[in-house]
Formats: structure tokens, C-alpha cells, sequence
């Protein structure tokens, strides 16, 4: 099999590497905005470098994994869409609904695959936290808390693009929260602070987030999310029901001190950011995505997915502006999804 990679930035690096070194992959396309970088990736890799995008489809391919910035995603993934091919795609869709309807209307009346990068689900610890609610162990679901804490924020030029924080960074815990605990979030209240760097505030961001959702059980969730944390990258998971409580991300490299006596030590080496805590993830769903093209599985993660996790973004973005509790049943787009 042959596949196209648009985009070599950091993530698409990566996937290229996975893809490269796949048994069942021959060769890579690989094409950039900047042809440079993906020549130099070709070159070290083995594979080929394309001038452009056009070059991807006249030179033909059997699936695309597309890792360019957001604002490129909907069109590329219409493009493959009308060819008639595969796709993976980062997250998001696209920044807004109306581009994220659009580009799965087109995936779905060419009756094509769009898998989306949610890379959490493929997570030991979160693939084991799913496991203990779905098995019972838990007893009733009561709590959830769970926060993404990045050591340092992404530069400013990426700010700008990237759809603010709940849209960029918050969207991942609440695709995994609606995916560990099959549950449909119903109802929420989000708070921002742009009290740090003025480069949020100019951005029109905030770089700390807080959210209080409702599932449709009756389960409070409690999310945070903050671009300042300089103790170290930090994502954590914690579900507490009637039986037990668990926690997913918390192990020798977690970035947290305890204040107690007996408590355990600070981390000797706090993860640094997301590619690296979610480097075996990353590596899973790239090879699912071979697995779904080659027909050996379903979809884990499709375009519908997307779309609810990116509905209850804006609806954090309402609630933070209109300083008020929002029903994600006031965003369009709604409908019935898959948890799988």
C-alpha cells in the first residue's frame, strides 16, 4: 500500500516514521507547505518527496493522513473525499461547524473513511479506565476530574490558528470523556482566565480554562486546562464511583509534589509535552488506520465523533462569553454517534 502524508511539521514526522516502518505500507508520498522540510523527511526516511498536493493524487496513493495546520483540514479531507480514498486526519475537523459539517458530508456521500487523530483512545490508561467503568468495577459513576496541563505555551503563531483552548487543547478530554464513560454530556459551565502572557489576550484566548459538565446520568465531570504549568506536562483522569476510584496518568513521571510526610516524591523527570507522554498512542492509531484501510477493522474514531467533541467546545466558548450554562443541544449538529 502507498500513502500520502500532507503535512511534515512534528506530528507528521512522526507518522511518517510509523508509516515508513509498517510491514504492510511499501512506500510514503510525503508533501509539505514547505517542500524543503519534506524533502529533508523523504531523504531520511527513504521515501518520496512530492512538490505539492496535486502530486499526491497524479502519482497515486491508497489512503492520505493529512497533519497540516487546522485551517487546511476540511478542504484536504473533501479532496480525498472525492477521490475516493481513505483518510486520517488530526483533529479537528475544522475550526468551525459549518467547515466540519461540510467536509463529513462530503466524506460520508462518497462513502469513504475518515478516521480522526483523537490519540487518547488508543492509551493504555485510558483504554483501562474505559474498561473499568463499562466492566461495573466502578459501581455508579458519580465524579469525573480530569485536566490537561501543558509545562509551556505553543508560540504565538499558532495561537492565533488554533481555535482557542477549549477548541485546541480541551476538545481531547471531552471526546475521552464521552468515550470512557459512554455517556452524552448534557449540559455546561465554563470559566476562562487570560491573566498570564498578554500573547492570550491579544489572541483573543484565554491560557487557563476551567469547565463543570453534567452527563446525561446524572455523572458530574470536572475538566481544567491551563498552557502554564510549569511543572511539566500533566494529563490526568480521575473516576469515582460507589465501588472504587481510579486515576489514569498518574505514574513515576507525573509532574506533582505531595506535601505530605509519607507522600511520594516529585517526579526525577516530568514529562515534557504531549508527543512524548502519548508516543506509544500516537504509534497504535496510525496502525489502526492501516488496519481500517485494509478492511481488518471498523472505524475507531470517524468524523461524527469529531463533531460532538467540537460542539461541546463551543458550547464552553458560549458559556465562557455569555457567562452561563449552555446545553450542547443549543449547537448544531447533533445527532447520534458511536462510541464503539
Amino acid at each position: 500500500m502507498r500513502i500520502g502524508v500532507i503535512g511534515t511539521g512534528r506530528i507528521g514526522t512522526i507518522h511518517a516514521h510509523t508509516l515508513s516502518r509498517h510491514r504492510d505500507v511499501g512506500s510514503l508520498i510525503l508533501t509539505d507547505a514547505d517542500p524543503a522540510r519534506a524533502q529533508a523527511l523523504a531523504h531520511r526516511l527513504g521515501e518520496t518527496a512530492a512538490p505539492g498536493v496535486d502530486e499526491i493524487y497524479t502519482w497515486g496513493v491508497d489512503a492520505v493522513v493529512i497533519t497540516t495546520a487546522t485551517p487546511a483540514h476540511a478542504e484536504l479531507i473533501g479532496r480525498a473525499a472525492r477521490a475516493g480514498l481513505p483518510v486520517f486526519c488530526e483533529k479537528p475537523i475544522a475550526l468551525d461547524l459549518a467547515g466540519t459539517l461540510q467536509a463529513i458530508a462530503e466524506v460520508e456521500t462518497a462513502g469513504t473513511v475518515l478516521q480522526m487523530g483523537f490519540q487518547r483512545r488508543f492509551d493504555a490508561g485510558y483504554t483501562g479506565a474505559r474498561e473499568a467503568v463499562r466492566s461495573g468495577r466502578l459501581g455508579r459513576l458519580h465524579t469525573v476530574r480530569a485536566m490537561t496541563s501543558d509545562a509551556e505555551p505553543p508560540p504565538a503563531g499558532y495561537l492565533a490558528q488554533s481555535g482557542g483552548l477549549y477548541r485546541d487543547t480541551l476538545i481531547h478530554d471531552f471526546d475521552i470523556l464521552r468515550w470512557v464513560t459512554g455517556r452524552e454530556i448534557v449540559d455546561v459551565y465554563a470559566a476562562g482566565s487570560d491573566a498570564g502572557p498578554p500573547v492570550f489576550r491579544e489572541s483573543g484566548d484565554v491560557d487557563t480554562g476551567a469547565v463543570l459538565l453534567t452527563l446525561n446520568d446524572g455523572t458530574l465531570a470536572a475538566v481544567t486546562a491551563t498552557r502554564m504549568n510549569g511543572a511539566g506536562y500533566d494529563v490526568r483522569m480521575e473516576l469515582a464511583g460507589e465501588r472504587d476510584q481510579i486515576v489514569v496518568g498518574l505514574d513515576d513521571r507525573t509532574p506533582i509534589a505531595s506535601t505530605e510526610p509519607t507522600g511520594p516524591p516529585a517526579a526525577d523527570k516530568p514529562w515534557t509535552g504531549f508527543l512524548e507522554r502519548f508516543a506509544p498512542a500516537y504509534e497504535a492509531e496510525l496502525i489502526a488506520f492501516v488496519e481500517v484501510v485494509r478492511g481488518e477493522r471498523a472505524n475507531p474514531c470517524d468524523g461524527r465523533e469529531a463533531l460532538q467533541a467540537l460542539r461541546i467546545a463551543e458550547a464552553c466558548e458560549l458559556s465562557r462569553r455569555e457567562r452561563r450554562a449552555v446545553r450542547p443541544a443549543e449547537i448544531p449538529g447533533g445527532g447520534e454517534a458511536a462510541f464503539g
